[in-house]
């Protein structure tokens, strides 16, 4: 059966961006050029599995980056390259919210209009490009420039954000946090490449620099400037204890730590290692940097502005658990932290530092929140489409490419070397008993100086808020959201719980990401939680019932009573979107659906935000 595109053959500029990426066609059945006669093709019944498959998200990176669309031609020809079925590649490279199926202007500006930079001015921004520029992706079909709205860019203390990005030979990408119509509508208007973020990554960080942290003190110094730099500020240090001490006495000084994971799911850390470590056969490391929690950016500051520190760790724990290659998966939207990153990697390859534990390579993601989910992140890099897996088996059996799996996200492991250094139960000691060590928080929102915050355990909420020098806007305080999207809101007087997963959980929320946003009381909470709903909708991944039909419906539900047009009585309504969130809590394959209404919950239960009489 022919599997190509009808009539759609790739431009010469579509050939050199695959080819610039897998080197150029071996035969014509792999693309090369069909004057040759000789070559044959052997004809086989089923489908065999491509050994380049795991390529595919890069090529589709490669195309969009080039041309600014995936065109069929484009898709073709990568299918030839790597012996994908054309369905299968348009289904992933349609998965993305980042890659683009149909012509599109070169220069595009994503403006966030998630809760953070909502609750900032993102819908007045946008409103102010319509007047300026037409309506969100109005210029195409062949304009050189367009904008259109986005879901969280990660930027979210430094709201309202844009990221403006241009294709063609060499791809250029441009932050604008803060930002406003005129910086938009100029740098659309000049579309030049090699325009770069000129924001430094320490405004981001209150406390850059202070020497008593753990985690943030390289941020906005020379040691996080150069392999050099960073051996000179006690970079290297801890990959060098590991290696003189051996695998055996890592795991037991991360056993000892009591270090959980960062990402939200609290499993210990120093179990999942010693799993890993005891299997057999090939093994793999995987760095999830793929946060996109609305709300969450702690792991972006880290590999932007202590990269050298991420690569170590990762050194660490690939020495640790005998790995013999590992990933990071970088959201796509974090295009300043992958190029510090692979800096930061190609200096310790051209110290023969990594041959002292495995390769290590990036893959950028595309803009999809369910790839933060490990099993789906997993799927993404082997070049599906980024569903999650049913479990078990868990990845430390069964993970990347059906081999043990080590995955940890980069707050995780960047806690690794101040463990080696001041030994596990050091480390234990600070915070509580079962919440152990400092922990990065991200605040946003309503708030003098936002940004990333770096406190032990057992930090109440209020006393975040203070240190980020407390509420801003109005300065009347309405509501706190914790843990992000899919976290829990908290009202005024529950501020002095402790930031803890068991002081959470007390009061019926979460740590998740470590998310703190304030909003004042300008702020129409109804429409919050509709944007919270609209997130889930769009970037539920659409594989089981329970999460794709009850993040429809609500998104639908809330529309309703937002609008003040339900149907029956509000009671009613609010009754049938608990009903939902018990479904999608008890049904959904994966965390996405567990979550996805946490939020509305919890909000529901504590403010009086939609009327309660009958319409």
């Amino acid at each position: 059966m022919d599997l190509h595109f009808t009539s759609d053959t790739p431009s010469e500029t579509e050939r050199q961006a695959v080819d610039a990426l897998l080197g150029p066609a071996e035969s014509r059945w792999a693309g090369g050029t069909r004057s040759d006669k000789s070559q044959g093709q052997t004809s086989e019944s089923g489908h065999r599995t491509s050994g380049q498959r795991h390529l595919l998200l890069p090529v589709l990176h490669a195309i969009h980056g080039r041309i600014g669309w995936i065109s069929p031609g484009a898709l073709n020809y990568a299918c030839e390259r790597l012996k994908v079925p054309p369905a299968e590649a348009y289904g992933v490279a349609d998965f993305y919210d980042m890659f683009s199926l149909a012509r599109h202007s070169p220069v595009v500006a994503r403006v966030c209009d998630d809760i953070a930079c909502q609750a900032k001015g993102a819908n007045e921004l946008c409103s102010a490009l319509e007047r300026s520029l037409g309506p969100a992706g109005s210029s195409s079909d062949d304009g050189p420039a367009t904008w259109v709205r986005s879901p969280c860019l990660g930027l979210c203390e430094r709201s309202p954000a844009v990221l403006v990005t241009g294709s063609g030979e060499r791809p250029w990408n441009r932050v604008l946090a803060p930002s406003d119509e005129p910086d938009v509508s100029a740098c659309l208007s000049s579309g030049r490449p090699g325009l770069t973020d000129t924001c430094p990554v320490e405004s981001s960080v209150p406390q850059a620099g202070e020497p008593s942290l753990e985690l943030l003190r390289r941020i906005g110094s020379s040691g996080a400037e150069s392999l050099d730099a960073y051996r000179n500020s006690g970079g290297l240090d801890a990959l060098e204890l590991a290696l003189q001490e051996g695998a055996d006495w890592v795991l037991r000084q991360v056993e000892a730590s009591k270090l959980v994971g960062r990402g939200g799911a609290a499993f210990p850390t120093g179990i999942k290692w010693r799993a890993v470590a005891s299997a057999s056969g090939p093994k793999y490391l995987v760095c999830n940097a793929d946060e996109s929690e609305p709300g969450t950016f702690k792991d972006r500051v880290l590999m932007e502005g202590d990269p050298y520190a991420v690569v170590e760790s990762m050194a660490i724990a690939s020495f640790a658990s005998g790995c013999e290659r590992a990933y990071v998966y970088v959201r796509g939207e974090y295009p300043r932290a992958t190029e510090r990153l692979q800096a930061a990697i190609d200096d310790f390859d051209a110290a023969g530092l990594l041959e002292l534990c495995c390769p290590i390579e990036i893959r950028r993601g595309a803009g999809a929140y369910i790839c933060g989910e490990e099993t789906a992140l997993f799927n993404s890099i082997e070049g599906f489409r980024g569903e999650p897996r049913n479990k078990p088996p868990y990845p430390t059996q069964a993970g990347l490419f059906g081999k043990p799996t080590l995955v940890n996200n980069v707050e995780t492991l960047a806690n690794v070397p101040p463990i080696l250094l001041r030994g596990g139960d050091a480390f234990a000691a600070v915070g509580t008993e079962r919440s152990s060590g400092p922990k990065l928080f991200c605040l946003s929102g309503h708030l003098a100086r936002p940004g990333v915050y770096e406190a032990e355990f057992g930090v109440s909420v209020r006393d975040l808020i203070d240190l980020a020098g407390g509420v801003s806007g109005t300065g009347r305080l309405q509501a706190v959201l914790v843990g992000g999207a899919a976290g829990s809101f908290l009202a005024p007087d529950e501020l002095d719980a402790p930031f803890t997963f068991e002081g959470m959980r007390a009061i019926g929320a979460t740590v998740g990401s470590a998310v703190v946003m304030p909003f004042d009381d300008s702020v129409d909470l109804g429409r919050i939680l509709l944007r919270i709903a609209d997130f889930f909708r769009d970037e539920s991944c659409g594989q089981c019932v329970p999460c794709r039909v009850g993040t429809v419906r609500q998104q639908e539900l809330l529309e309703r009573l937002h609008s003040g047009h339900p149907i029956g009585s509000v009671d009613q309504e609010r009754l049938l979107l608990k009903d939902i969130s018990q479904v999608m809590s008890d049904a959904s394959i994966c965390g996405l659906g567990h979550t996805a209404a946490s939020a509305v919950d919890s909000a529901l239960a504590r403010f009086p935000i939609f009327s309660r009489s009958t319409q």
